[in-house]
Formats: C-alpha cells, sequence, structure tokens
C-alpha cells in the first residue's frame, strides 16, 4: 500500500509517532529512588527525556530516557533536544493495570493545552514536546512494566494539496549546508525544537536565519498568493523532525500546528511553509540538512479541526504504510477555551510490541546486577556513538581483540586505560618490575598501597586494577623477563631465558594486537621478531623528554596480499611498512649498563604518555576498522584532515607513524618502507630465527655483533667507512697540489 494514497481523503497529513527507548540505567536510578526516596509514596515526578532530529534512514523516532531523566535540569548536547516528562510509578502491578488510562491522557493534555492557550508554548516551545511514563518496578525479579503516552489533540486535522519536497529540491547545495550551521548555532535546546527560517534572496546563503517562534506575528509567514513553495525565499515554519520517513513529519508538527491554529488565528486559511528539519552527519563530519521536508500547509478554520475522521496516526511498528482505521484510544474533554461546544480528543498512548494499545515489560533479573550492568552501560555508550554517528563500527571486532601489552608503567597503564574505552575485554600485561613510590603519580593504575612492602608485581596491580575499574574486563598480569640482544646469558641464566623465551612467544601467539611499551630499545627486538614470524599486528609507543613516536609495524605478506601495488608516490602497503628497527644500521645494545640517576628513571613530560598512549590505541582501532586489517596502506604525504571512505577506515587515515613534539605542540605523520637489513624484521633474520630457533637467540644475546653480521650491515659500515677513507685521501691530495 502507498504511504500516500490518492484517493479522496487519503492526503491527510499523517504523522509518524514517537517510540518510548528506556536505558536500563533508567531503571536502576528508578530502584534507587523507590527504595531510598519515594518508598509507598505514588506522586508523580517529573523527568526529562531527549529525542534526536539526526536520525539515519532505517531507523524510527525514539524518545529516549536513562539515568539522567531525574536530573533537575535537562542538559543535552547537539543534536539532542529535550522533553518534559512525567513518571508516575505504582506500588502494585494490580494499580498498574487498573489505572485510569483516559483520565491520565487528559489530565497531562490539559497541561499542555495551557501551554498553549496562555501563549506561554510561544516562548518556551519546547513545552509542545511532552511525554507521561507509567510505571510498575517489580524490585525482587526486576521486572518493570510500563506504558508510555505522547499527548497531542486530534486537531487540526491538515490536507495536504501537494507532495512533501525533499530541502534539495528547493535549496542550494550551499544553502543546505548554511542551514545547518546556523540551526546548530542556536544554544538554547528549547529553542531548537520549534523555530522560524527566515531566507533571503535565491542563492545567498548567508542570509538565513533562526528566529525564536515567539516572533512569528512580527515576520510575514504566509506565503504570497500565487507564489510557487519551490521559491526559496520567504519565511518558514520550522520544526526539529525526528522521522526519517521521505514523505511524513514526525510527532512534534502535531503540537506545533495546534498552536499556530489556537494562538495565530490570522494565519488560518492561509499557505505556510512547513521546514522539517532533518540532520544528517556526513563522511566529513559536517552537518546536513540535505533530507528535510518542506510542507505546503494550509490551517483550517478553528470551528471545523474536529472531524470524527480520518486517523491521522502511523502504527509505530508498520511506519512504511499508513493504517486506514486503526483503534485509537481517544479522550474526550469539554473545554471552552478551544471554541464553545467542541471537544478536544486527546491520542498519544504508545503501542506495544504487538501493535497494540497495552504496556511492554523490560526483564532485567540479569543485567540489574552491577558487574552486568556495568557491562551494559560500556556498551551501550559505544553502540550510542555507532547508532548516532557511524553505523559501519565494528564495535564486536574491537570487543573481542586481544590486546597483549609489553610493559604495565607509564604507557602501558594508559594504552590500557584507552582500551577499557573502546571496549576491549580481553588485556593480558606483561612487566618484570615491581610498583615504586614514585609510579602512583605517573601511572594510573597504581596506588600508594601497591608501593608499600617492596612494592607489588607491576602487571599483577595493573590487571587487578582494570577489574576494579570495569569487572566485565578479563584481564590478567604476567611477571616475565624479556631476554634482549646485548645482554649475555650465562649457563645459570639459560633454563629460565628459554623458558621465559616460550611464555613470550606463546603470548604473542595467542593475542591479535601487540604493544610494545617497554623503557629500552633492545627489550623490544625479541617481541618484534616473534610479532613478524607470527604475522601480528605490532603498536609501538616510544617517549623522549617531550616527543613521542606512535607507530605500527608492517604485517609480512602473504600470498593474499602479494597482489596489492606499491603506490610508492602516495601510499606504502602495509606488507612493505618498516618495523620499529628498519630505521636503525646498529643492532641494539645493552643501555642498562653503566646508567646515572636520570637515565634510570622515566624522564619525560607527565602528560606525554597520555598522549602517546590514546594514539597508540586509537590507531589500533581505525586500523582494525580498515578492510585490509594489518595490510592497509600507509600515506607517503601527512594530510590535514582525514575523512572515512568507501575503501578505507570510516575512522580515517592509518598512518604509519605519529611523531609528537611537545615543545612546539606540533605533530607530524610519516612513513617508511621496511628495511632488507633490518636486524628484528629481514627475511634473513626471520629465516633463522624459524629454522634455528632458540639457539639463533641465544647467539644474537651473547653475540654483539652477530645481528650485523648476518644481516649485512657489518658489510655496510665497512664500505661507508672506506668510502670515508677515499674521500679524505682525494681531499689530502688536493692540498698538495
Amino acid at each position: 500500500m502507498s504511504a500516500m494514497l490518492q484517493t479522496e481523503g487519503s492526503n491527510i497529513l499523517q504523522y509518524s509517532p514517537f517510540n518510548s527507548s528506556v536505558d536500563p540505567s533508567f531503571w536502576h536510578q528508578l530502584s534507587h529512588v523507590k527504595l531510598d526516596i519515594d518508598r509507598l509514596e505514588e506522586s508523580a515526578r517529573p523527568i526529562w527525556g531527549y529525542y534526536s532530529n539526526a536520525v539515519p534512514p532505517g531507523l524510527t523516532s525514539n524518545l529516549h530516557v536513562d539515568c539522567s531523566a531525574y536530573n533537575e535540569e535537562c542538559e543535552v548536547q547537539k543534536p539532542l533536544l529535550g522533553a518534559y516528562g512525567i513518571l508516575l510509578n505504582k506500588n502494585t502491578l494490580e494499580t498498574f493495570k487498573n489505572c485510569n488510562k483516559i483520565a491520565l491522557l487528559e489530565e497531562h493534555g490539559q497541561e499542555l493545552w495551557h501551554s498553549i492557550t496562555s501563549g506561554e508554548a510561544l516562548n518556551n516551545p519546547a513545552l509542545l514536546s511532552r511525554f507521561f511514563l507509567l510505571t510498575y518496578a517489580d524490585l525482587k525479579k526486576y521486572h518493570f512494566y510500563y506504558w508510555s503516552a505522547f499527548p497531542a489533540p486530534s486537531f487540526p486535522i491538515i490536507t495536504l494539496k501537494k507532495q512533501p519536497l525533499r530541502l534539495v529540491d528547493t535549496f542550494s547545495e550551499k544553502q543546505v549546508t548554511e542551514l545547518a550551521r546556523v540551526y546548530l548555532a542556536v544554544d538554547d535546546w528549547r529553542q531548537r525544537g520549534y523555530f522560524l527560517v527566515k531566507v533571503g534572496s535565491d542563492g545567498d546563503s548567508s542570509s538565513i536565519n533562526i528566529v525564536p517562534l515567539c516572533d512569528i506575528k512580527k515576520v510575514p509567514v504566509a506565503i504570497p498568493d500565487g507564489e510557487d513553495i519551490k521559491k526559496t525565499e520567504g519565511v518558514y515554519v520550522g520544526v526539529a523532525d525526528p522521522c526519517p520517513l521521505p514523505d511524513h513529519p514526525g510527532w512534534p508538527l502535531r503540537n506545533l500546528l495546534a498552536l499556530l491554529s489556537y494562538c495565530c488565528s490570522e494565519l488560518v486559511g492561509l499557505r505556510l511553509r512547513v521546514l522539517c528539519l532533518r540532520l544528517r552527519l556526513l563522511p566529513c563530519s559536517t552537518w546536513s540538512t540535505k533530507d528535510s521536508l518542506v510542507l505546503e500547509v494550509t490551517l483550517p478554520p478553528i470551528s471545523t479541526t474536529e472531524p470524527s475522521s480520518p486517523e491521522t496516526t502511523f502504527s509505530p511498528h508498520s511506519e512504511s504504510e499508513a493504517l486506514n482505521s486503526p483503534t485509537e484510544m481517544p479522550s474526550l474533554v469539554n473545554n471552552t477555551s478551544h471554541s464553545p461546544g467542541s471537544k478536544v480528543r486527546w491520542v498519544g498512548w504508545e503501542r506495544n510490541e504487538r501493535g497494540k494499545f497495552g504496556p511492554r515489560v523490560m526483564n532485567l533479573s540479569s543485567s540489574m546486577d552491577p558487574v552486568r550492568l556495568a557491562e551494559t552501560s560500556v556498551d551501550l555508550n559505544l553502540k550510542l556513538m555507532k547508532w548516532r554517528l557511524m553505523p559501519e563500527l565494528d564495535l564486536d571486532l574491537i570487543k573481542n581483540t586481544r590486546c597483549l601489552l609489553l610493559g604495565s608503567g607509564t604507557l602501558g597503564c594508559s594504552v590500557a586505560r584507552t582500551l577499557l574505552g573502546w571496549g576491549v575485554r580481553y588485556i593480558t600485561l606483561v612487566d618484570n618490575g615491581c610498583v615504586s613510590y614514585s609510579n602512583p603519580v605517573r601511572q594510573s593504575l597504581f596506588t600508594y598501597k601497591d608501593s608499600l612492602n617492596s612494592g607489588r608485581p607491576k602487571s599483577e596491580a595493573a590487571a587487578d586494577a582494570l577489574k576494579a575499574i570495569f569487572p566485565g574486563v578479563e584481564s590478567c598480569g604476567v611477571q616475565l623477563n624479556i631476554p634482549m640482544p646485548g645482554h649475555p646469558i650465562g649457563p645459570s641464566l639459560l633454563a629460565d631465558t628459554r623458558t621465559n623465551t616460550q611464555v613470550l612467544e606463546e603470548l604473542i601467539g595467542s593475542h591479535d594486537v601487540v604493544f610494545l611499551l617497554m623503557d629500552s630499545r633492545e627489550s623490544r627486538w625479541l617481541p618484534t621478531l616473534i610479532a613478524a614470524s607470527k604475522r601480528k599486528l605490532v603498536m609501538n609507543a616510544a617517549l623522549g623528554f617531550d616527543t613521542y613516536l606512535v607507530m605500527r609495524h608492517g604485517v609480512k605478506s602473504d600470498d593474499a596480499v602479494n597482489s596489492i601495488p606499491d603506490c610508492s608516490g602516495k601510499s606504502i602497503p602495509g606488507h612493505k611498512l618498516g618495523c620499529y628497527f628498519c630505521n636503525d644500521v646498529t643492532a641494539p645494545g645493552n643501555s642498562q649498563r653503566d646508567r646515572t640517576l636520570d637515565q634510570q628513571c622515566t624522564v619525560t613530560r607527565p602528560g606525554i604518555s597520555a598522549v602517546a598512549g590514546a594514539l597508540a590505541v586509537e590507531l589500533m582501532v581505525s586500523l582494525l576498522q580498515h578492510p585490509l586489517r594489518g595490510y592497509a596502506p600507509a600515506s607517503c604525504v601527512e594530510e590535514c584532515h582525514s575523512e572515512g571512505g568507501e575503501e578505507g577506515s570510516p575512522l580515517g587515515l592509518v598512518p604509519h607513524s605519529v611523531r609528537g613534539f611537545l615543545a612546539k605542540f606540533q605533530q607530524v605523520s610519516l612513513a617508511s618502507h621496511v628495511f632488507s637489513q633490518c636486524i628484528a624484521c629481514s627475511d634473513k633474520v626471520l629465516y633463522e630465527y624459524e629454522t634455528r630457533g632458540f639457539d639463533f637467540l641465544l647467539q644474537a644475546f651473547n653475540t654483539p655483533d652477530y645481528l650485523e653480521d648476518i644481516t649485512g650491515l657489518t658489510q655496510l659500515h665497512k664500505e661507508m667507512e672506506d668510502a670515508q677513507i677515499w674521500e679524505l685521501s682525494d681531499s689530502e691530495s688536493c692540498d698538495l697540489e
């Protein structure tokens, strides 16, 4: 059935009703209010709700309530809009069922009607957005029964003579963008739901202005006789429209037209432009109003605004089709302020999941456990990001990524906390140190108690702290010494070194992403080698006093990626990106020997670890969202901004490395190729490791020059020295002449 039939009476303006969306945190807070504040009291309580006119296509018009509903003041961020609500919580299921629903709708309809007839709604248009929530909370079983109503008078009945127009059919692209800008510049949410839009001469986007609804009698709102609605210039009656349907407005327009029909009698019989403003977030992170609707509306005389038919409401569970004659729950109210002898019929009770007028039930017996509630809240926060801003975001992939953090100090703590923010559930921390007295002020997962009695092992203390912050995380700490080149292994340490190497290999093999967060260069060599052999994604972060480096290692190629072109002029494929050691021409030595006090401590500006740690996690998340994952190419040139695209990560660019200079508050993104003679990831080193195993590693640990010898760096150094000698000889010969 078509959404707008062409038979007689089928052009009645129909509205898409709100659906209630009650967050579990609302019921958790209601439990607290019921037990600690209201107790047996059943009086109505004011609450807040919110909705948005930035609803992506395919979703429904939702009015949300969560734990913030109980705040004294409504605090919503753009582009959300607040709604005035009333909560009536009953003590028993019987009183909930037997409550007079018609009387309740009449009572709260009268409050709305008073806001209209007094003119208060002109000064504070947000009063038109009202809802009512009737509830019963079974706190033994954590079953919550509720029924929502969105009161609205059934008048005026509007007949559309023309089909609704999309805004892009009347506005230029520049005007569409400018309208979004000036609309979002309105800071008071009470004025963002209902407003006037003044548009100057065609093509001049700078003349678009948002005017308060209370000025409606000061500006020429009516369309002049004979003027086409497609003419852009003029004054529009605006409403923030939460409906994503292409041909129908949402519920808020209904009360706005009732207000105009009562308070602006001079507009009755005249044509009006109604702008149903809808926001859409573009991939470039800018807002657009291109999906907004423009309606031509003529307000009927007030004495004829109460016909007995037809119906003007959709079923919320089949919004793509209009119901011919759905069952309404009317409330007939004698009201002399409307017109003598007339009756206002109030509508607005929500249908349940079965499409019937009746309550809904929320079973939170499992999720109301504090641990389960924490998990639900963490997931919901991320899902809101996905639903509102980035539908293509794969949250399950992030959640189930197993992360191995080698290093549980300043960087390790910062990375772990950011991983929690992204909902990562599996985190393993590795370190060989203990918490000292200086650590807690810089390393956010430790407290003073952790440093007592010679200090707790860092990895274990950090893992326990993560669980204390978020019990839903599976975190564990591993106390481990990582063998390093340049640190000889004596006979007494041979067995422990072999065991530590095997443990490290197993840890890297059982995780998806490896973070290198240690405080020495040589400690990164063995994990880099093992991860390269096992084709693991490696994220590296290193700190200087006021500088930092965050980079991803290239993932070695296989048959599946060999066909990826090397667009070296613009980008480098992921399997040809270098590792942390690819820019070095010397093997790592023992940097732990003969260190002064300042060299024994992490001497960096305190805020730099949080910046680097956050960047490392954000780079990992962006990379996981890329279709090629670790094989994603990295741009060779720095770009001023990023845009998600169909072929890349929806979160933007996935650079090879990010270098920051805090002294200049500067950051650059660079990319470099893999080095064929790298002492950590070159084919020669990987072959020796994969064929000889621990014997090769032991030789690398005990012989300082071994890695340089097998990679050809020793010969490279000799050739460089010879070149310098010959250059010196040539200069000397010139002096002799």
